[in-house]
Formats: C-alpha cells, sequence, structure tokens
C-alpha cells in the first residue's frame, strides 16, 4: 500500500504497552505522531525512544500524542524499556505498538504485503523498511512522512520544528519558508488573491508578486 500526505491514516486496532487501541479512536480530536522501528534492542531506536520520552512534554504542549512502533510482541517492549532507562535516562512514557503480525507495518507501506511468519526469526535488517514517521492531523488524514535509514537517527527538533508549521498553516493562511523556526516570517499562501491577502493582512514585503513575505500571525 503506498501512502502520501492528505490520504487518511489507516485505521488498526493494536495491542500495545497500555493496552489495546484503536488507532483513530486513540487520536480523537489531537494531532498524533507514528513512528516506527524496526526491532526491539536495536540500538539506535534505543537513543531515539529515550529521547523522546525525555521532550515529551514538547509534543504534549503542542496537543501532539505520541505512539511508537516495533516488529516485535508487546511482552518484549517491557525489557526493552528498561534497557532504555538504563542507557538514556528515560524510559518511554507513551505507548508502544507490538506488530509482531506486521499488520500495521503493512498498512503503512512499510513492509510488503507478502512478509509472513515469525516476526523472531526476522532481523532488523529484514526490517529495515520500518523506520518511518508519520504526522497525522486531527482530521486524521497523513500531514507528514519521514522515512530514515537504521543507521541515522532521528532529529526530534526537526519533527517538532514541522508539527509548528504544520500547526500553524492549518490555522493560517500562510505557508514557511526554508529554514523556518517557530516566530520568523512567513509567505502568505499562493491561494489568497491580494485583495484578500489585504483583508487578512494589510501590507507585506514583496520581493517578486508570488513571494509575499508577512509576520507570523499570533
Amino acid at each position: 500500500m503506498s501512502l502520501t500526505i492528505g490520504d487518511v491514516a489507516p485505521n488498526f486496532v493494536a495491542a500495545t504497552t497500555d493496552g489495546a487501541i484503536e488507532f483513530h479512536d486513540w487520536i480523537g480530536d489531537s494531532w498524533a505522531v507514528l513512528f516506527s522501528h524496526p526491532k526491539d534492542f536495536t540500538p539506535i531506536c534505543t537513543t531515539e525512544l529515550g529521547f523522546l520520552a525525555a521532550i515529551k512534554p514538547e509534543f504534549d504542549r503542542r496537543g501532539v500524542k505520541v505512539m511508537a512502533l516495533s516488529v516485535d510482541p508487546v511482552d518484549r517492549h517491557a525489557q526493552w524499556a528498561a534497557d532504555i532507562e538504563e542507557t538514556q535516562g528515560t524510559a518511554p512514557n507513551y505507548p508502544m505498538i507490538g506488530d509482531a503480525d506486521f499488520v500495521v507495518s503493512k498498512a503503512y507501506g512499510m513492509l510488503g504485503a507478502d512478509v509472513s511468519g515469525d516476526a523472531a526469526d526476522r532481523t532488523a535488517a529484514d526490517n529495515q523498511t520500518v523506520r518511518g514517521v508519520f504526522v497525522i492531523g486531527p482530521d486524521k488524514k497523513i500531514k507528514l512522512i519521514m522515512l530514515y535509514p537504521m543507521t541515522t537517527g532521528r532529529n526530534f527538533d526537526e519533527i517538532l520544528r514541522v508539527i509548528d508549521s504544520l500547526q500553524l498553516t492549518a490555522k493560517h493562511k500562510v505557508a514557511t519558508p526554508a529554514n523556518w523556526q517557530l516566530g520568523g516570517d512567513v509567505v502568505i499562501a499562493g491561494s489568497v488573491g491580494n485583495d484578500q491577502a489585504r483583508d487578512i493582512f494589510g501590507s507585506w514585503k514583496e520581493p517578486k508578486p508570488y513571494l509575499r513575505i508577512v509576520a507570523q500571525p499570533a
């Protein structure tokens, strides 16, 4: 299954470290991040899970729920969580899906439809494509997809930056330029004509007719 931005995030029922969940019900009216891992007890994922636990208040402050996934059963996650706390200083404080039947990984296009068998027989390299980040809006549509190799840890500052942009641009008729950070100037959306822009923004800087720059709306 090939997913892209704007698609409805596949719903699913899964076992997690917080009990069984239905994904869309769990999201509710919030934003959500689903980030996936090829196997428990893998080194880079260990650092990511611990780091995310430490900065989870940043996601909470933005009204974003976080859920992790690993292609292993839930009962192994508890053992891994202990290792994460020991080595990273913070144990996961968000639900972790046990995807030992590959249902979620397949639904999100991270594993092929023909994958089967016992998850315990598969190595992290077998599951190396299960390294995705999916940001999902309250409308249950996918807003961002990021795929990482196993050798590169994820940049959570960038994930938070994109969430800030997504939430801002969902509320206001603007877009954010390259390397934008919260509080920086933004660009009036191309879908907004000049007459409407004057009503909303008053005036703007215009290096080119298609590049109309304004201060970030409050």
